[in-house]
C-alpha cells in the first residue's frame, strides 16, 4: 500500500515539532495532557491570544468582543450583540475559570477585569 500525501501536511509538521520539543523538555504525561486540554478548545486559544495581545488587564466584555471579532472575521459593528454576550457568558463559565484555575490568568469579578498572569 502507497501512502498519498496528506493535504494538511501543516499540521503533520506542527505535531513533528511539539513532539520534537516534548522530547527535550522534561514534563509529565499528566502536564501535557492537562495543557493540550486547555488549548483544545479554540475559544480558549482565542481568548487567550486576546490577553497575549493586549499584555494587561482588560474588560471581560472587551476580551468577549474582541474573541467574537477573532472568530467571525468581521468588524465589532458587524457583530451582533447576541454574539457577543453568547461569547461572553461561554468565557465566564466555562473557559475563565479553567484557565485561572491553572494560573494562566487572574480575574477580579467585582470590576470585571482579567489579568494576563502566566502570559507576559
Amino acid at each position: 500500500m502507497t501512502a498519498t500525501p496528506h493535504p494538511e501536511s501543516d499540521c503533520v509538521d506542527f505535531v513533528l515539532s511539539v513532539l520534537n520539543t516534548l522530547d527535550t523538555c522534561e514534563t509529565s504525561a499528566k502536564t501535557v495532557d492537562e495543557a493540550f486540554g486547555l488549548l483544545a478548545d479554540q475559544r480558549r486559544r482565542l481568548f487567550l491570544e486576546v490577553m497575549r495581545t493586549y499584555g494587561e488587564s482588560i474588560t471581560l466584555p472587551d476580551a468577549a468582543e474582541e474573541v467574537a471579532v477573532r472568530e467571525t472575521g468581521r468588524n465589532v459593528s458587524n457583530i451582533s450583540a447576541e454574539c457577543v454576550h453568547e461569547v461572553y457568558i461561554s468565557l465566564y463559565h466555562d473557559h475563565l475559570p479553567r484557565l485561572v484555575d491553572v494560573g494562566l490568568l487572574e480575574y477580579d469579578q467585582e470590576r470585571d477585569l482579567v489579568f494576563p498572569v502566566a502570559l507576559e
